[in-house]
């Protein structure tokens, strides 16, 4: 007899994996990295608000987490306490005054790979000097303080700066994001001699423990914003170390632009859903195809303890038409396999206030360009304007791209607060905020176990990405109606958006999770 052989298709991961959850009955954070939960525990035990605690986390997240988020990046966080209004922080993306589409000319080939546009020489859109919008995160973080926190600012930032002088740990999760930037983060000096010692990623100890590296000159500027106060980043001499940085490399973000930059507060975008009320964000967010969404899957099967086919393939129906309207008519936002790392970070405090933030640099390590003068490494936001003129999103002086983040708050009947959420992933995050949402509020789930479900993602007009864990009839289902992937939820490729979501229950228990394939994320709650 003849062996005819053929191989399996290949699984990387062949184990279970259990991401633990957190219960408490005051405060309590998720985040990606356990550090920066660590960071927003410490707030909330020195006297911090929800408001304090966020803002702490996404300071701490600049030095624990800097290929996600950070100083240099922009973002929308959605806020609310029991008897007040939802509110929306927008500090989302802004393009420098000069801005100009000649500066970005075309090369007359599509791109193959991560994007969905016409390539742009040198990919000059994408990484380098020429890729900078506006940072706007740190006016954001500091309206959030203002506005809502109570601790003074100097301790808020203290757990940052206690973290940025430790280091960053230098263990195989820190490999594998630096690795995946290689090619480009050895094209910039500074980015290449902080994350590419001897020209290669650090690599974490074959055994013992992961040791610590320094991001610059971070620390430094997070100590000069715990003396200084927040607008020395856009006014003082954090924004002209940037500025000087920037025009010697060749950019065009200014110092007008710096000293310009102001986040704002918009009304929350609030909609009936389920006997609960939705509080979406306001500005260019992806909430315009959420409530579509909401729509078509009003006569959905909401029957049962979880979702079966019939709900899947209307979730995967909605999801299509709604993104064939959004890139109709408001423009892409971000390129369907785009490696974007965006970071999402969920609070609430003893008295209720609850505070979903999603913030970004974009791309893994955004531009790729860590300034010298302050360590600030910067985002890549004009890679979100298409380099086609006349488009919703074209590339031009001053604007607003269009955005995919989605922090989600839900209240009860009587309006009180009881769930925060949201993802990271680009434009996997609606589908994965949705889904979870979904779980948590539509089926009843407890957020542990639908954290541990596994997901569908449609990310665009056509076609659909499915866990291989589903049932095969789900499997079939999907295949019948169009183009589909079955993939594993693995660390990488991340083929889902990472979402965590905190949940209070109707006696004030508080219930966190995060998400369970992203190693160093927790849930913690207060002791």
């Amino acid at each position: 007899m003849t062996l005819t052989y053929s191989p399996p298709v290949h699984v990387s991961q062949h184990w279970g994996v259990r991401k633990p959850g957190a219960t408490g009955r005051r405060g309590m954070v998720a985040s990606q990295s356990r550090d920066a939960a660590e960071a927003g525990i410490a707030i909330l035990d020195a006297g911090g608000n929800a408001a304090d605690a966020a803002v702490g986390m996404a300071f701490a997240l600049a030095a624990m987490e800097p290929w996600n988020s950070g100083l240099g990046g922009i973002g929308f966080a959605q806020v609310a306490a029991p008897g007040g209004p939802a509110e929306t922080f927008d500090f989302g993306p802004v393009s420098p005054a000069g801005l100009d589409a000649k500066d970005f000319p075309t090369t007359g080939r599509m791109k193959q790979d991560l994007f969905a546009w016409p390539e742009v020489e040198g990919d000059r859109n994408i990484h380098g000097p020429m890729s900078f919008v506006i940072p706007s995160s740190v006016a954001g973080y500091a309206l959030l303080h203002e506005k809502r926190g109570r601790l003074p600012a100097r301790d808020v930032l203290a757990p940052a700066v206690a973290l940025a002088k430790r280091g960053l740990a230098q263990d195989w999760f820190t490999t594998l994001k630096i690795a995946n930037a290689a090619s480009t983060l050895k094209l910039y000096a500074e980015s290449a001699r902080i994350y590419l010692p001897g020209g290669l990623p650090p690599v974490a100890p074959y055994q013992g423990t992961p040791g610590f590296f320094q991001l610059g000159n971070l620390a430094a500027t997070l100590e000069r914003l715990q003396s200084a106060g927040f607008r020395d980043f856009y006014e003082g001499d954090i924004a002209a170390s940037i500025a000087a940085d920037v025009k010697a490399m060749g950019g065009v973000l200014s110092a007008a632009d710096l000293a310009g930059c102001r986040a704002r507060v918009l009304p929350a975008v609030s909609v009936p859903w389920r006997g609960r009320t939705l509080h979406l964000s306001n500005g260019l967010t992806a909430t315009p195809t959420f409530r579509r969404v909401m729509e078509l899957m009003e006569g959905a099967d909401w029957s049962g303890s979880e979702p079966g086919t019939a709900w899947h393939l209307a979730f995967a129906k909605a999801m299509q038409a709604a993104y064939a309207e959004r890139l109709e008519g408001l423009g892409d936002a971000e390129p369907k396999g785009a490696d974007s790392c965006t970071t999402h970070l969920t609070v609430c405090d003893a008295d209720g206030m609850m505070v979903a933030m999603t913030t970004t640099l974009l791309s893994s390590m955004g531009s790729r360009v860590v300034l010298p003068g302050s360590g600030v490494l910067m985002n890549n936001g004009v890679m979100w304007f298409d380099p086609r003129p006349g488009t919703p999103n074209a590339i031009g002086p001053n604007k607003r791209p269009l955005t995919n983040m989605s922090p989600v708050l839900a209240s009860g009947p009587q309006g009180v607060p009881e769930i925060a959420l949201g993802a990271s992933g680009g434009r996997r995050i609606l589908a994965a905020v949705y889904q979870t949402l979904a779980l948590v509020a539509g089926f009843g789930m407890d957020p542990e176990a639908a954290a541990h479900f596994p997901r569908i993602d449609v990310s665009g007009p056509e076609g659909a990405t499915a866990d291989r864990r589903l049932p095969q009839a789900t499997l079939d289902a999907l295949a019948a109606m169009g183009p589909l992937e079955v993939v594993e939820h693995a660390v990488l490729p991340v083929n889902f958006a990472c979402p965590n979501l905190i949940r209070i229950a109707a006696d004030g228990t508080r219930q966190g999770i995060t998400d369970v394939m992203s190693p160093w994320s927790a849930a913690l709650a207060q002791a």
